[in-house]
């Protein structure tokens, strides 16, 4: 029985996820988790990636000690976020994406290429996070001077693993410089804003490469060795592998950030597209995820931590406290506020603890639906449902207010999806299973799914 290790890093916690087929459906095992976060330094959010490397080993190892040998690894991260690298040495800091400097450096690129003609050639949204704007305050500091490339951080994990670099497909569409088109990075957005263009000459491999295996002094201190394959790093695009839609039936992929979009096979980077911030990111399989990113669930993880609840007493008070405030979700001043509640109240006014909680819940469901109106609107069709992946789909008030608000039916699951993918992405890379396709069907017939009928709770 062949046997499989997802590493599925998100920004506040890491989990290694072992996974096999048995009797036709697939088995999952979380063998290891640790919490992850940014920390300030000098002013700046950044990330302990030396702290984060040696969760990564000890989770390999552990894997290993109970589960036994494995047939290959491959590592998930959120979007955008990157290291630098002279040679084999980093240039550190690694910068998290809510560090302010990107927002600050926007304005300077777009004085070089409009935002406009940037979605033209990319199909990629605006935010002020993008590795372009990253790369181009990089750039102005003088970072990138002796910079001799840079890893997107799965494949900076990868590499430390392995001592191979790369570069993977669905990962590199967040920088926001790489074509729609040409899959590839785009040279005369690299050369208009002056970077290096040494930085952009690694091939893009496409997910469900091999490259390689454990470098010898990491199997010996994680006690086995295995292949290493480029998943779809970006988290969102492993859990949408394992979300069973058909191309075209929206999802919503629901943790930190919401996104909310349709699988299909060209890129729309249009002027409505524009205007409504769509994003055209890569996909496994020749597909682009044509969504829209919300801030999502970092709203009410925030608000609960300031409030000191968790997660099922802020369920129950914000249920019970009802209310018409509302805010955009996608506004700017939710996005590394250090009081969440004070943002919102700002926004919407002096609420009591339990009306802040319903508004929040109650302004994430209108903002997926109006992301599911411009859905429609783009493609001439409504959608009847909505799947709703990760670990947001286990949060039974906000899929309740979805089904209500949106006017659609909420299938909820699974809600490991992004591991799943991961897994899954392993699965057709050792040819245990034929395709994308094959792997959805595994995922429905292997996990338990929950349905929320539309109109089913008026709000």
């Amino acid at each position: 029985m062949r046997q499989y290790l997802a590493i599925d890093i998100g920004a506040s916690s890491g989990r290694h996820i072992a996974g096999r087929i048995e009797a036709g459906k697939l088995v999952t095992e979380e063998v290891y988790r640790f919490r992850n976060g940014n920390k300030e330094q000098n002013g700046h959010l950044v990330w302990d990636i030396e702290e984060l490397l040696a969760h990564v080993r000890q989770g390999i190892a552990a894997a290993i000690a109970k589960c036994g040998q494995f047939e290959s690894l491959s590592v998930d991260t959120w979007g955008v976020d990157y290291v630098l690298m002279e040679g084999d040495k980093e240039i550190l800091p690694c910068y998290a994406y809510r560090d302010a400097r990107g927002a600050e450096a926007a304005e300077g690129v777009h004085a070089r290429i409009p935002f406009a003609q940037l979605y033209a050639r990319t199909g990629i949204q605006f935010q002020p996070f993008n590795t372009i704007y990253q790369l181009y305050a990089d750039l102005v500091a003088g970072r990138l001077d002796r910079a001799t490339d840079f890893l997107m951080l799965p494949q900076y994990i990868l590499y430390k693993l392995t001592g191979v670099k790369a570069c993977e497909y669905t990962d590199a569409t967040t920088t926001g410089l790489l074509g729609a088109s040409s899959r590839a990075f785009d040279g005369e957005i690299v050369s208009a804003l002056g970077l290096p263009s040494r930085l952009f000459s690694a091939p893009v491999l496409q997910p469900g490469t091999c490259i390689g295996s454990l470098k010898p002094e990491v199997a010996a201190e994680v006690g086995g060795t295995m292949r290493a394959v480029v998943c779809a790093s970006h988290d969102t695009a492993s859990a949408v592998l394992a979300a069973p839609v058909e191309e075209g039936e929206p999802y919503l992929s629901s943790g930190t950030w919401s996104l909310l979009g349709v699988e299909q096979r060209v890129a729309h980077t249009d002027g409505a597209s524009l205007a409504n911030n769509f994003s055209n990111e890569g996909g496994a399989e020749g597909t682009f995820r044509y969504q829209k990113n919300i801030m999502g669930l970092w709203m009410l993880q925030s608000a609960r931590r300031e409030l000191d609840l968790d997660f099922a007493q802020a369920e129950a008070l914000a249920r019970a406290n009802p209310c018409a405030a509302l805010v955009a979700c996608e506004d700017a001043a939710f996005l590394a506020r250090a009081s969440m509640c004070a943002a919102v109240r700002e926004k919407a006014g002096q609420l009591t603890d339990g009306q802040l909680l319903h508004c929040i819940y109650n302004s994430l469901a209108h903002c997926y639906k109006r992301a599911l109106d411009e859905l429609g609107t783009a493609s001439g069709t409504r959608a009847e449902a909505l799947r709703v992946i990760g670990g947001g789909s286990q949060d039974a008030y906000l899929n309740e207010l979805t089904a209500s608000v949106a006017g659609v039916t909420v299938e909820a699951g699974p809600k490991e999806a992004t591991a799943i993918g991961n897994l899954l992405m392993q699965m057709v890379a050792a040819g245990e299973i034929a395709s994308v396709r094959e792997g959805r069907k595994l995922v429905q017939n292997s996990f338990e799914m929950k349905t929320y009928p539309a109109g089913g709770n008026k709000e």
